[in-house]
């Protein structure tokens, strides 16, 4: 880990007021908020960045530990998790059952990530209403690698892009007995191609 921040760092106007770009997102109709915004000035870098959850000298690795009745959907490697509550049409997270990011994720997992991603997707679409599957890695909080597949509900244009996860924090929760249903139907189409359900 470096403890210099890079050219790209030393560029970036750090503590300074920062205007909206005129044509940036904020002007995008799929964002979220109006009104007086403004953007948070940015904070020094912090070098080196502390570990994540499963990094060594960090909190240990909580998906390691995790029985499968954590999750909707398992097979021998890889393992599909929903969480309490959202506020969209489905929002599911795909992980391989050891311990990898994506750097070091084995040859042969990697080469079933095409086909796991379509297993999902369709798992999602067949719910019916929903327009398109977003899919993100991110890995800022965990170093177990993770995938994120967020449904946009057909015809809400205004949800679109990448403000999706946005509009999923604010908008009211799907009733927990609904959402359940909408869990129980990802996990029975993602077994259709293999693996257990576990809901």
């Amino acid at each position: 880990m470096s403890m210099e921040p890079s050219d790209y760092v030393k560029r970036l106007p750090i503590g300074q007021a920062i205007p909206f770009d005129a044509d940036g997102i904020p002007g995008w109709e799929i964002f979220p908020f109006t009104g007086d915004l403004k953007v948070k000035p940015l904070e020094e870098p912090v070098l080196p960045e502390p570990p994540r959850r499963g990094d060594p000298g960090g909190e240990p690795c909580s998906v390691c530990t995790a029985p499968d009745t954590d999750y909707i959907w398992s097979d021998e490697h890889w393992r599909l998790r929903t969480f309490d509550a959202a506020a969209i049409p489905a929002l599911v997270m795909l992980e391989p059952r050891e311990h990898f990011d994506m750097a070091d994720l084995p040859a042969e997992r990697a080469a079933e990530l095409g086909a796991l991603f379509q297993r999902v997707e369709r798992a999602v679409t067949a719910l019916g209403g929903i327009a398109r599957v977003h899919v993100a890695r991110f890995g800022d909080g965990a170093s177990h690698l993770h995938w994120w597949f967020a449904a946009r509900p057909e015809g809400m244009l205004q949800l679109r892009g990448s403000c999706l996860l946005i509009w999923e924090d604010v908008l009211p929760k799907v009733d927990a007995e609904i959402w359940a249903e909408i869990n129980r139907k990802i996990a029975a189409g993602m077994a259709e191609g293999g693996g257990v359900t576990h809901v």
